[in-house]
């Protein structure tokens, strides 16, 4: 019997072994639909190939299919690569995946992922990211395919977010609302371009370059952000390069989270953009060497284009001298603001900028205020200094408390006081989480802002509050006497403290102007308990915009009051009143 028990179990082993190799089993989350944060390994029963390229005797090159069915190779650029393992390291090797299976590695359509550690330590403190476009593609100037490096200045060993299923970066890949797996977070940076990187004409440039993220309070997040464009030139079909990046910065914005309200679950907040362009300035003297960039001469072989490889050098204007590039060597045409009024950007760079077009036109591509897709429709404040004279400066102004480009000659405010259209992370995304709202409004209430003496100060608003492209009301500080001219606040000489003082001093002024107004509206009978909530503002953030609306509700009720009772000169006291307040 116990024979006949042990024959038996033989059998049933022998039957699942031949079974097993019949129908390997497949790694556990392949083809899932659950993050996938490693490549996945060789194929069951694909043994890896390796090469010494070198003839030192040992590997240098490892060749296998992965599990989902795409060949790979990795190139051992640290020289610490042995013939039991079953992937490269991710501190000095570079991953190659021909993804249409032509059988090159480094070609059309192709993958290249590569991993730098300069400091030796380990850990890789460069990613280089490579996407070629296709045979088809190859002369597109811009995209399809990808150059992208990013750099673990922090050194939290967080770089770029890939799906390894298809070996696409995925940058907008997040938990929550906003906490972005790419490296956002923090004091961190990447150079990026849309274009195939056999297309480029320096390898060491870059068309976002860089793009700078702060941690100035070092908590891991960010507290403001700065993007670079170096804007190429175009070639055509035929020219040796056909995306001719420059060497001039020629297109700045400096975004700020105004009142450091970011925080674990709301990770990125930035309530106002700065931008200036046209103009700009050199940047090649920006020269950042790093250890260990160039790859192994011998694999170049493997390359459509092994200039990636073969860097020693990127160059680009880092943390430290930004501004003052920006200030003092910078020469702008253009100034442009945004300001986030309804607080409900989440984007990981920026409150996206509104363009000086038509400001009832709404929709993408639709030549309206929100033309760029990744602007919010509703809820922004948008101000343009088309001749630069305010240089980009700063002010608060009378005509409602809030800060204004200096310079700027008109100004649009679509209201969306609830964020009912709930902007997000917004824009142009490949269908991961929120995009831009679905259903844009057909009708929004608009204030305008004028400069009509143009001495650099808004003195005309106007308001269309039931959307009927009609100005209910306007006002004009000439007309009532009252100065436009307010305190010019430079930005060259400002740090991230200082915006935070100024949205402070706003916020608690505008609140304190609301309160004085409330006694005001009480002494005219106004029953002002129906504010109650407007009245309990419980963060700087709610002074600033519970402030701002207390304060216009009881001048509109106060308005009406007067005017049912036939006085003028009520009316005339009251609206001095409400703009006269300091």
């Amino acid at each position: 019997m116990k024979s006949f028990f042990l024959f038996f179990i033989i059998i049933l082993f022998l039957t699942f072994a031949v079974q097993s190799k019949a129908q390997p089993i497949q790694p556990w989350n392949n083809k899932t639909l659950l993050n996938i944060y490693r490549p996945l390994q060789p194929m069951p029963g694909n043994k890896p190939e390796f090469i010494d390229l070198d003839n030192d005797g040992d590997p240098d090159v490892m060749k296998y299919t992965s599990s989902n069915g795409f060949p790979v190779q990795w190139i051992d650029d640290d020289d610490d690569m042995k013939t039991s393992d079953t992937e490269g390291d991710t501190d000095n090797d570079c991953l190659m995946v021909d993804v249409n299976k032509d059988g090159k590695y480094g070609s059309h359509s192709d993958t290249i992922i590569d991993w730098v550690d300069t400091n030796n330590d380990g850990k890789a403190d460069i990613q280089i990211f490579s996407e070629f476009a296709s045979e088809k593609d190859k002369d597109k100037p811009w995209g399809p395919g990808h150059f992208m490096i990013s750099m673990d200045l922090d050194k939290d060993n967080i770089l770029n977010y890939i799906d390894w299923n298809t070996f696409q970066v995925r940058c907008w890949i997040h938990d929550g609302k906003s906490d972005f797996f790419e490296d956002y977070s923090g004091q961190t940076l990447f150079l990026k371009i849309h274009a195939s990187p056999q297309n480029i004409n320096d390898l060491r440039l870059n068309w976002e370059n860089p793009f700078l993220f702060y941690d100035i309070d070092k908590d891991g997040l960010t507290e403001s952000a700065i993007r670079f464009l170096d804007r190429p030139t175009y070639g055509k079909p035929g020219d040796k390069y056909l995306t001719n990046l420059t060497g001039k910065i020629d297109y700045v914005t400096m975004a700020y989270d105004l009142d450091n309200d970011n925080s674990q679950g709301n990770p990125f907040d930035f309530d106002m953009t700065i931008t200036q362009r046209g103009g700009g300035f050199d940047y090649m003297d920006q020269v950042h060497p790093f250890n260990n960039l160039r790859g192994l001469p011998a694999a170049d072989q493997y390359f459509m284009d092994p200039r990636i490889r073969q860097l020693n050098e990127f160059i680009y204007p880092e943390h430290e001298k930004a501004l003052d590039l920006v200030f003092n060597r910078g020469k702008w045409n253009e100034a442009w603001l945004v300001y986030d009024e309804d607080d409900d950007c989440e984007r990981w760079e920026r409150v996206e900028l509104l363009d000086p077009k038509e400001p009832y036109t709404i929709g993408a591509r639709k030549g309206g205020l929100d033309d760029n897709p990744q602007s919010d429709p509703v809820g922004d404040r948008g101000e343009w200094d088309l001749d630069n004279s305010g240089n980009g400066n700063l002010y608060v102004s009378p005509l409602d408390g809030k800060i204004h480009l200096f310079g700027a000659e008109t100004g649009y405010w679509r209201v969306d006081q609830n964020a009912f259209y709930y902007q997000g992370m917004g824009g142009l995304y490949d269908g991961y989480g929120p995009v831009r709202t679905p259903v844009d409004p057909k009708i929004f209430p608009l204030i305008s802002y004028k400069d009509t003496d143009k001495n650099g100060f808004f003195d005309t608003i106007s308001f269309d509050l039931d959307g009927d492209k009609k100005d209910d009301f306007t006002f004009s500080l000439k007309e009532l006497g009252i100065s436009d001219a307010s305190e010019v606040i430079k930005i060259n000489t400002m740090k991230y403290a200082d915006f935070n003082k100024l949205d402070k001093s706003v916020s608690e002024k505008t609140w304190k102007n609301a309160l004085s107004f409330l006694l005001l509206a009480e002494k005219q009978g106004i029953n002002t308990q129906w504010y109650a909530l407007l009245k309990s503002p419980k963060s700087t953030r709610q002074q600033y915009s519970f402030g701002y609306w207390l304060k216009f509700y009881l001048f509109m009720d106060m308005l009406e009051k007067a005017n049912k009772e036939q006085n003028k000169e009520l009316v005339t006291t009251i609206v001095k009143s409400y703009f006269g307040q300091k």
